[in-house]
């Protein structure tokens, strides 16, 4: 039997100090974070929150199922939320962290466990791994930000749900390496180019895909240090506040989408989450088309985001639930394994919904599987 629930919305806000703006409107200094409470009409001292870099899923099939199925859920939208063209991970693990000490504190949930849905899983990882083993006091642009200083309450569980590796190492591996010059961007080296007539064909070898990652490595890398360079020469002209905005062309190109035998699941080829790759490749929608030097460093950069997802979970140790769809258009099979063989020290429970897809949009049926077994993970630990 379905849960009857009320969607309740409220603000949670705080306060911090920032030497400028990098969200639209408001206060410098004073942070509105929007939330959503789906409370069901029956008792419960546990809360799922879900949250995401970018925000904007409180209304995914999942997250209405799990209150349908009476598990309270919140969803936690940072700052950023629809914008993350000057988004800073550090500050988004903020957001989630004063998220998550009112629905302790005021809300007074006893048990708090992290709902990692696709982009949110490394944010939760991250967030976890600042609560449970705190290190970072700046972003990797250098500007100060201490979460060490955060106080951030642990979860008691972290789910990673249909959950991509992070930020920057998905880029990473969706960057088109068949550019190389960034000022050039459609002037493409063939031979590197997948989605060329004159490009490589499917399937494509064990060799040709090891030295297409490594070329997406060094395109991640080339811009990154461009990035370091821009941000040294506004410094050294005292210019610390100041920003630069940049495109970054190229960023739906990963062989599994054209060569479903590259890291095989149930999906259909040539297609990815967000529609068409080849279409996405260059279009408006595409991950980290308009940026800023420090967001860049920050979400993007291979080797320099704190929000590595890989990194991260090494560092946590907690109670895991693993739900992988195995029509994933978005988070591939090697994403989870991954994922779960650096979380060594947590309890993992793994789990594989046949052919759901990365949404579960027109799948009723296979999104209460999953909001099912969400709820007797919740309920087993509770």
């Amino acid at each position: 039997m379905s849960a009857k629930y009320e969607r309740i919305s409220y603000l949670v806000v705080f306060n911090e100090q920032s030497a400028f703006k990098d969200t639209y409107g408001g206060a410098i200094g004073t942070v509105a974070v929007e939330c959503q409470l789906l409370k069901p009409d029956v008792p419960s001292d546990s809360v799922v929150i879900f949250s995401h870099p970018i925000g904007g899923g409180a209304y995914l099939p999942l997250v209405g199922q799990l209150a349908k199925r009476g598990v309270h859920t919140i969803y936690c939208n940072p700052r950023y939320r629809g914008n993350d063209t000057a988004l800073i991970m550090e500050r988004a693990a903020m957001d989630l962290g004063a998220c998550v000490r009112d629905a302790k504190e005021r809300l007074g949930y006893k048990k708090v466990y992290l709902g990692g849905w696709s982009g949110g899983g490394s944010l939760s990882m991250f967030y976890q791994a600042e609560a449970q083993d705190p290190r970072v006091t700046h972003t990797p642009a250098g500007d100060p930000y201490d979460l060490t200083a955060a106080g951030f309450i642990p979860a008691d569980g972290v789910m990673l749900l249909a959950a991509h590796l992070s930020r920057n190492l998905t880029l990473t591996e969706w960057m088109d390496p068949s550019i190389e010059d960034e000022s050039r961007p459609f002037e493409r080296n063939p031979a590197w180019d997948i989605y060329a007539k004159d490009g490589p064909k499917p399937p494509f070898s064990a060799e040709f895909v090891a030295e297409f990652r490594e070329r997406q490595i060094a395109r991640n890398r080339r811009i990154t240090k461009w990035v370091k360079d821009q941000l040294a020469d506004l410094k050294a002209q005292g210019l610390e506040n100041h920003e630069r905005c940049f495109t970054v062309q190229g960023t739906m190109a990963d062989p599994r989408w054209v060569d479903p035998a590259v890291d095989p699941n149930d999906r259909q080829p040539n297609h990815c989450m967000l529609g068409d790759p080849f279409v996405v490749n260059d279009g408006p929608v595409g991950l980290a088309r308009f940026t800023t030097l420090r967001s860049w460093l920050s979400q993007w950069s291979y080797d320099d985001s704190n929000a590595d997802g890989l990194k991260c979970a090494a560092r946590i140790e907690c109670p895991m639930l693993v739900i992988e769809n195995s029509a994933d258009d978005a988070c591939t099979p090697s994403h989870a394994a991954r994922l779960m063989a650096a979380a060594n020290r947590c309890a993992i429970d793994h789990h594989v919904i046949q052919g759901a897809n990365h949404y579960y949009f027109g799948q009723p049926e296979l999104v209460d599987q999953a909001a099912g077994l969400v709820r007797d993970w919740v309920a087993a630990r509770g």
